[in-house]
């Protein structure tokens, strides 16, 4: 084994032997590393987000400005994209409604015997909503005329 890892309890100190002088006299060498350095403050020229700038500008303002072109910008975009989503959305949702730990192996998946009944409930229910919706639409347009 190798004696390079043993600690020492006797450290070297130097300054006391033969042609060494006191260590503890200034020396007048020094490094570049002991310079002073960044000894100059940059300051925020106008443009940065100065003090000032931030003090006279209306942060209110330009959030609700920022606000109403994002809407105006989302809006538009939600007109073109929900007819693409909402179809795949659906779809999805139907095959998700179909809880898997409620299945026996006996019953069958199809139980439209059952819904027909209010199939039919509901579709006289939206056809007179239809109906209603007609009229109206066609009482607004008399009193346009």
């Amino acid at each position: 084994m190798t004696t390079a890892a043993r600690p020492t309890f006797e450290p070297a100190r130097g300054g006391q032997g033969r042609g060494e002088k006191d260590l503890s006299a200034i020396s007048k060498q020094y490094s570049s590393r002991d310079l002073p350095s960044h000894t100059k403050l940059k300051y925020r020229e106008y443009g940065q987000a100065t003090v000032e700038e931030l003090r006279n500008r209306d942060f209110r303002k330009e959030l609700e400005e920022r606000e109403r072109v994002d809407k105006d910008k989302g809006s538009s975009r939600r007109a073109i994209e929900p007819s693409r989503e909402s179809t795949t959305s659906s779809a999805k949702r139907q095959k998700l409604e179909v809880p898997a730990a409620s299945l026996d192996a006996d019953d069958p998946l199809d139980e439209d015997e059952s819904d027909s009944d209010s199939d039919e409930d509901d579709t006289a229910v939206l056809l007179a909503e239809l109906q209603r919706i007609k009229k109206e639409r066609a009482a607004e347009q008399a009193k346009k005329v």
